[in-house]
C-alpha cells in the first residue's frame, strides 16, 4: 500500500507559500502600478524569481528592493527625459513628445530613433531605451535574434486600437510594444 500523507502535506504547504505569493503579488503590483513602476514580479517570469531567490524574501524585504531600483531607475531616466525634452524630440512649444503613452491619443505619427547601445534582438521581456528618450517595453512574447549591432536605427509605428509596433532597420521582424516613460 502507498502512502501519500506526506505528499498531500507537503502538497497543501505549496498551496499556501504559491497563495501567499499571489497575494503579495497582487498587492505589491497594484501600489506599484499606481506609480508607474514596474516591479521585479512584473519584470520576471515565474521561474526566474524563484531562481533569483525573491520568493525568499519577506514582503518588506521585497518591497525595500523594488524601492531602491524604483529610485536608482527613476533617476536615470529622468536624466534622459531632460535631455530628450530640450532636444530634437521636443515639440515647438517646449512640450515633450507624448506620442504612445496612454495619457495622448492625438498623435499618431510613426516615431524614428535609434536603440541606445547594443543590441541583439527580442525575447518576449525587452525593454528598448532610445536615444530620444523614450522607454518602450515589449507588449507580446515573439522572440527574434539577430548578430548584436550598435544602435541600430528603429521605426514604432501606430497600428489599430492604440496598438504600437517596433521594427529595427533592415530587418522583416517587427514587434509590439508599448510606452513606458
Amino acid at each position: 500500500m502507498l502512502d501519500l500523507r506526506g505528499f498531500a502535506l507537503e502538497g497543501l504547504e505549496m498551496n499556501k507559500i504559491f497563495m501567499t505569493t499571489l497575494l503579495l503579488l497582487t498587492v505589491s503590483l497594484s501600489a506599484l502600478a499606481a506609480e508607474g513602476f514596474s516591479s521585479l514580479e512584473e519584470q520576471m517570469t515565474g521561474k526566474e524569481y524563484m531562481a533569483a531567490g525573491l520568493d525568499k524574501l519577506s514582503p518588506q524585504e521585497l518591497d525595500a528592493l523594488n524601492a531602491w531600483i524604483r529610485a536608482h531607475s527613476l533617476a536615470t531616466l529622468d536624466q534622459a527625459t531632460a535631455v530628450a525634452s530640450t532636444g530634437a524630440s521636443a515639440s515647438a512649444s517646449g512640450n515633450k513628445d507624448m506620442r504612445g503613452l496612454k495619457t495622448d491619443s492625438s498623435d499618431k505619427s510613426p516615431i524614428s530613433s535609434t536603440i541606445k547601445g547594443k543590441f541583439n534582438g527580442w525575447d518576449g521581456q525587452t525593454v528598448f531605451k532610445l536615444e530620444n528618450g523614450m522607454i518602450w517595453a515589449q507588449a507580446d512574447k515573439d522572440k527574434f535574434y539577430i548578430k548584436e549591432v550598435e544602435n541600430p536605427k528603429i521605426t514604432i509605428e501606430p497600428g489599430m486600437l492604440g496598438s504600437w509596433y517596433l521594427q529595427v532597420e533592415g530587418s522583416n521582424s517587427r514587434c509590439k510594444v508599448k510606452r513606458i516613460q
